[in-house]
């Protein structure tokens, strides 16, 4: 199912000019609640501190993105996404949005209704077990 997600998206993200690291690092720095660190993406999303270094850094190098002092953290830089970084992900979005629309229209709606609430409970089950699991 993943690799028929990608392929399914793999379009809209073609039109960024972005790896797929970077659209995800970028898309995690423009949808945060709070300015995240690379450790943070790193963490939520599973993937090495350092490669979510470096595609943070192109994104930076492209002035998609840019570095803040953290009050928390003296070597820990806050990311923020800049206006470029923020239109480049909105136009992303916009061409997802078409995909998941066509796509919607050749799935019942009340049996991806289920689906998708299925697939929620399992990953909250996922999530408990993990924790419990770190918690041991």
């Amino acid at each position: 199912m993943r690799g028929r997600m990608q392929a399914l998206y793999a379009g809209t993200r073609a039109h960024t000019g972005l790896s797929k690291m970077e659209i995800t690092v970028l898309t995690a720095v423009v949808n945060a609640a709070r300015s995240p660190t690379v450790a943070q993406i790193g963490r939520s999303l599973g993937h090495p501190r350092q490669v979510v270094q470096r595609a943070a850094n192109r994104l930076a190098a492209s002035g998609l993105i840019a570095f803040a002092d953290n009050p928390e953290h003296k070597r820990a830089s806050l990311i923020l996404p800049t206006d470029a970084g923020r239109k480049v992900k909105m136009a992303d979005h916009q061409r997802a949005q078409a995909v998941t629309d066509a796509l919607l229209a050749r799935i019942d709606e009340t049996e991806f209704a289920a689906a998708a609430s299925q697939l929620h409970a399992i990953r909250l089950e996922i999530e408990n077990f993990l924790r419990e699991a770190n918690n041991e």
